[in-house]
């Protein structure tokens, strides 16, 4: 079952406020907390991913960060499960951080991105200053921080920031076939794939190899393991208890 959380403020181009950020942080508890979901979807409603932190909240003194977990819950402790984001129209600042806790993006043609920070004199540290330059190429990375200007969907996908675009207005349903693909495999299995995968560049490879198999080694001897070896040997699909 896959689970779709909307930033759901159009009026205000799904500026982030506190509000915004204890609901995401909430939906996102919930998806690593059920049984039933598999995959999270992060998307925006009103043909726009995210304008960013809401600057007229900030100027009263309200953050949409959650002490110890970051921008929305999601920037610092991404969820154990799949993220994926969904993205129409723009997604700055904030918006742009959020994509960077994602594991997966999908993104219309129509799509920008962007981290504008700078010219407002912020920082961006909600995530990108830090988690860009894991994500692409340093000069690239730097180029986006540093001048503040926005990109096209089709460089953020040249780049490796977007994994598959779709026509305007289609991003939700590409980012829910993708999320099926993901759903139809084992949990156990895909959460401890993504642990290690979002944990290898912070481990040297004599470490990675250790690590590697303290995270992996519940997941051989579990009782999915054995499903999916028996559904192989018997032509069917395989039935997942997450156990």
């Amino acid at each position: 079952m896959v689970q779709v959380i909307t930033l759901n403020r159009p009026a205000a181009k799904n500026a982030l406020n506190k509000a915004v950020a204890e609901a995401v942080a909430a939906a996102v508890d919930e998806l690593d907390e059920s049984d039933d979901l598999r995959v999270g979807i992060l998307t925006g409603a009103g043909g726009t991913f995210s304008a960013g932190m809401d600057l007229k909240a900030f100027l009263t003194g309200e953050t949409p960060a959650i002490p110890g977990r970051g921008l929305c819950g999601i920037t610092e402790t991404p969820p154990r499960k799949p993220l994926i984001g969904a993205v129409e129209g723009w997604a700055l600042a904030g918006g742009f951080e959020l994509l960077l806790a994602c594991d997966l993006v999908v993104a219309a043609e129509t799509a920008r991105f962007g981290v504008p920070e700078v010219s407002r004199s912020l920082v961006a540290a909600g995530g990108a200053a830090l988690q860009l330059p894991r994500r692409v190429p340093l000069a690239l990375a730097l180029e986006l921080l540093l001048t503040g200007k926005p990109i096209d969907a089709a460089r953020a996908a040249d780049i490796g920031l977007v994994n598959k675009l779709t026509a305007e207005g289609g991003a939700l349903d590409g980012a829910i076939e993708l999320a099926g693909l993901i759903a139809a495999n084992g949990p156990l299995a895909v959460a401890a794939t993504k642990q290690i995968a979002r944990s290898t560049s912070d481990w040297t490879l004599e470490e990675g190899w250790k690590k590697q198999g303290a995270i992996s080694a519940p997941v051989f001897t579990s009782e999915d393991a054995r499903e999916g070896a028996t559904a192989f040997a018997e032509k069917r699909k395989p039935v997942w208890k997450g156990r």
